[in-house]
């Protein structure tokens, strides 16, 4: 184990609210359990999530820690017992429970990934989050296979963008929603065939226009409200969709004759409290599988802004104005 202080910086929620709660104080260092390592933070990703338990509305799982932050990337500066992977002195990015917002993190060692040999330790921050949540989603869960069609909502958030990024790789023709001509050419610039402005035209009128009136196999959502039947209309026969949010809230009534005539399929997931076991699996298929496209230049984390570590506050403030285009990451050496 290196010299490691006794306490730490990290960036805590004083109380549910404003992204002013959010207040950098003392804690001490985490302690270890096995298969457990200590990551030194270089980067720190932000993402919705983190607004959402800042607000008081998605509270960590049990055991985690109570501090935001889910991805961060730097290197491991201790290890607990039975870790066999990442000695002292890696180089990694992982997910974690909770806790990113600190200058330590500890995450099981199942959940860390190498930093692909292409990207810097900044932008390895923002991939675990996103990443490991579109392929749980959208391709394990959903099954989008070549020649489909797929529909992301959000095109220029971190979920879109890396969703559409890794739709398009793997061969499916991929449609999104965005807010501005702005952020439809951001879009087109990552790989999507179909920039839907929702500002200018109803997203579902517009697939099926796209499409002759056949829909898309796969959605990906997090949007929720109204949007849940207006995805029922835009779906195919046997269309899939997945719901990983409701930021317009929940649809109390909706019609489930069009769900059953065209033989839907509706789930939904929230990754964080799932097992050490599930998000280790994920991680080894994105290793396999999807590792070997970053390396190569075909996919690639979309940076918006970063944001010195002390600054969370404004990195939420940029996030909640919904006119960023890809990743926001905090970095430690501000």
């Amino acid at each position: 184990m290196q010299n490691l202080p006794d306490l730490m910086s990290a960036i805590a929620i004083s109380e549910p609210g404003g992204p002013e709660v959010l207040k950098l104080e003392e804690r001490p260092l985490p302690t270890l359990a096995d298969g457990e390592i200590l990551i030194r933070v270089v980067a720190a990703g932000v993402n919705r999530p983190d607004v959402l338990q800042r607000k008081g509305a998605y509270p960590p799982p049990k055991g985690a820690s109570d501090l935001p932050g889910l991805e961060v990337a730097g290197e491991v500066v201790a290890c607990g017992d039975k870790v066999q992977r990442y000695p002292i002195g890696s180089k990694v990015t992982a997910l974690a429970p909770g806790g990113g917002y600190a200058t330590f993190c500890k995450v099981s060692e199942g959940h860390a990934l190498p930093i692909p040999k292409s990207l810097t330790m900044v932008e390895a921050a923002a991939l675990p989050e996103t990443f490991f949540t579109v392929w749980t989603n959208v391709f394990d869960r959903c099954g989008l296979s070549a020649g489909e069609r797929f529909l992301v909502h959000g095109g220029t958030s971190g979920i879109g963008t890396t969703a559409i990024q890794l739709a398009k790789a793997f061969g499916a023709e991929v449609f999104t929603t965005v807010g501005s001509e702005e952020k439809a050419e951001a879009v087109r610039k990552l790989g999507a065939d179909h920039a839907i402005n929702y500002r200018e035209q109803a997203f579902e009128k517009a697939v099926l226009e796209a499409t002759g009136g056949e829909g898309v196999d796969v959605i990906l959502d997090m949007v929720g409200g109204d949007y849940v039947e207006r995805n029922w209309k835009a779906a195919a026969i046997e269309g899939r969709i997945c719901q990983i949010a409701t930021l317009n809230g929940i649809s109390e009534n909706v019609n489930f004759s069009r769900l059953m005539v065209k033989r839907l399929t509706h789930t939904g997931t929230t990754l964080r409290p799932r097992t050490d076991a599930f998000k280790t699996e994920i991680a080894k298929n994105l290793e396999t599988k999807v590792w070997p496209l970053i390396e190569a230049g075909k996919v690639k984390p979309i940076m918006d802004s970063t944001f010195p570590f002390a600054k969370a506050a404004d990195a939420h403030r940029r996030m909640e104005s919904s006119g960023h285009i890809g990743k926001i990451v905090l970095t430690m050496d501000g």
